[in-house]
């Protein structure tokens, strides 16, 4: 490795590899020294035969220190896992929880962080007995908090990752979610810092066997020699000089081969993600597949950037959802999918596949959500788990929801992949999505919308980052599958050309609120609210005369924390009187399919 070729680090691994040899060989090699009783040489001085001296049976020190290697790294080791076993679960589990428990995870962390691990270790060492056994279980548990706090912190940057957002959506439950899809993804950083907290572990264990509470006669590790030469420090310093340089020299060891590995990995880490998709219910209601009424969602401090939305999808039907960066458009599509981080609050209805959602337990709810809704992220980046391969990210989705095994939802996975296709599919699921394209991983992300029959798909701006040839791919892609499964699909866009060319419908947002619905032909030439005219004219076409400046809407969109009792978009309009910044304008119909919230409409 690049990072084994620095000075320090790769000190370290000469240093860890030479104590891990000794603890092998130690025993083997110098066992019967360590252990040969001379009566002739108590308590001597170092000399050539004894370089160290000898202790008060006349047993050679040096021996002993190299034999204690193994017992010393054991324990260590032992201490190490022990904190894994505790930490990791508990740092999760802030990550997975709902907030009231994901609150009282975090505060107990933060209480054992708090508490001085020496103490710690100490006490429960008492507690346990003394010996090597509560040594290691003091330890144990006094490393666990730092471990539980890196491992909260880890897991904070995954759980927000959209390949988790879709897997609840999925209604994968809590402990598959911390299996398959966060602890993968933080296990590189974490066993880094195993080699750190060995070092750690090493020390502490040293240190309590130094003050009597650790390993016990006849049985000795590096610690318990130390305290058994401090008393001789002043007349035969070398008697604690052995165990002092080996418990310096391993700690440092492993604490230079721990930084190094975690530096290399900081520099050479992917930023690969991923995101896994909803599936299928057998029927649909005869009102529509989604429903929403006076969708809201609110932050403390007053913000509430989605205010009072309605809105209908039927099936078949491509509603696209356009605005501004900030109108509520991504914003309204997780709330319809249960995804709104903490602290926000959501209220109004949502029906979907003809089911009041408020009216569902939690166990229902994530099964019709995991069953009837697919959803598209942005980045296609960030659309796929990078530490699972393809096709078991599909199949997650039948093993999860129609109980099929691995076997067949494997071959389901592969079929799907055809379906939309990627070219040998049977390959490419056996590929992780590094080894895809941007284009691929989308389609893939369609796929797995595809593993049951969805009967609703939310995409939000999935062709952003794509360039405009994959672009126009996966547009037809998404308009041949509404077709053929007869889904529902809410496409979110700031791309007013995309949607008029792959929607039935636009819905025209405006900080936070629904300003005007109309068919997509009516888009470019029939608008009524001045807000849709004037995004539909800042989009140039060929016509444009490129003499002239672009078109831009003046000024800026009012922040979620503003309300006014007027129209939001007062301030930027030409046509704004009076009775616009007096009174909000409601969103009314004037024509089939047509809604518009604007005082001065047509």
């Amino acid at each position: 490795m690049r990072a084994l070729r620095s000075p320090a680090p790769l000190a370290g691994l000469l240093l860890v590899t030479g104590f891990v040899a000794l603890a092998l060989l130690g025993p083997v090699l110098w066992g019967q020294s360590a252990a040969r009783i001379d009566d002739a040489a108590i308590l001597q001085g170092h000399s050539p035969s004894h370089p160290f001296g000898t202790d008060n049976l006349g047993r050679d020190l040096l021996a002993r220190v190299l034999v204690a290697t193994r017992l010393s790294l054991l324990l260590a080791a032992l201490s190490t896992a022990i904190s894994l076993i505790v930490g990791v679960p508990l740092g999760v589990l802030p990550s997975l929880l709902p907030p009231r428990g994901a609150r009282a995870a975090a505060g107990v962390i933060n209480a054992l962080v708090a508490f001085p691990g020496l103490l710690l270790a100490m006490f429960t060492a008492i507690v346990a007995g003394l010996g090597a056994r509560g040594a290691v279980l003091g330890m144990g548990l006094a490393g666990a908090p730092m471990l539980a706090r890196l491992t909260q912190t880890l897991a904070a940057s995954v759980a927000n990752s959209d390949y988790v957002s879709a897997a609840r959506v999925l209604g994968v439950s809590r402990r598959r979610i911390a299996l398959r899809h966060v602890l993968p993804n933080i296990a590189e950083p974490l066993l880094l810092n195993v080699t750190l907290i060995l070092g750690g572990s090493l020390l502490g264990l040293a240190g309590l066997s130094f003050l009597g509470l650790g390993v016990q006669p006849p049985d000795y590790d590096w610690g318990r020699l130390l305290l058994e030469g401090l008393n001789r420090v002043y007349v035969d310093p070398e008697a604690a000089l052995g165990p002092a340089v080996a418990i310096g020299l391993a700690a440092a060891g492993f604490n230079l081969l721990g930084e190094g590995l975690a530096k290399a990995a900081s520099r050479t880490a992917s930023v690969v993600r991923d995101a896994a998709a909803g599936e299928a219910l057998e029927q649909v209601a005869s009102q529509g597949v989604l429903s929403v009424r006076g969708l809201s969602v609110a932050f403390p401090g007053g913000a509430v950037p989605v205010r009072e939305v309605c809105l209908d999808v039927a099936p078949g039907e491509i509603v696209g959802i356009v605005g501004e960066s900030g109108s509520g458009k991504s914003l309204t599509a997780l709330a319809i999918a249960g995804l709104v981080p903490h602290p926000g609050r959501v209220t109004g209805g949502v029906s979907l596949c003809g089911q009041d959602l408020s009216a569902l337990s939690p166990r229902e709810l994530r099964r019709l959500r995991g069953t009837s809704l697919a959803m598209m992220f942005q980045d296609p980046m960030t659309t796929l788990n990078p530490a699972m391969r393809v096709g078991a990210q599909l199949a997650e989705v039948s093993t999860t929801h129609h109980g099929l095994s691995r076997k067949d939802a494997l071959t389901r996975a592969v079929d799907r992949l055809r379906r939309v296709s990627i070219a040998r599919p049977r390959e490419r699921a056996r590929q992780h999505p590094h080894a895809f394209s941007g284009g691929m991983r989308q389609r893939a992300v369609i796929a797995m919308g595809l593993m049951g029959t969805p009967r609703l798909v939310i995409a939000d701006e999935p062709t952003t980052a794509l360039d405009v040839t994959v672009q126009r791919q996966i547009l037809c892609l998404l308009r041949e599958v509404t077709d053929e499964t007869g889904a529902a699909t809410l496409f979110i866009s700031h791309d007013i050309a995309v949607v008029g060319e792959l929607c039935h419908r636009v819905v025209v947002m405006y900080a936070g609120r629904v300003v005007e619905e109309l068919p997509v032909e009516d888009l470019v030439s029939g608008a009524a609210h001045p807000y849709t005219r004037a995004l539909v004219a800042s989009l140039p076409d060929m016509d444009t005369d490129r003499s002239l400046p672009l078109a831009t809407i003046p000024g800026r969109q009012p922040s979620p924390t503003e309300d006014g009792p007027g129209c939001a978009f007062a301030a930027r309009c030409d046509l704004a009187t009076e009775r616009c910044a007096a009174g909000r304008p409601p969103l009314v119909r004037y024509g089939p399919e047509r809604r518009v919230a604007c005082w001065e409409a047509p």
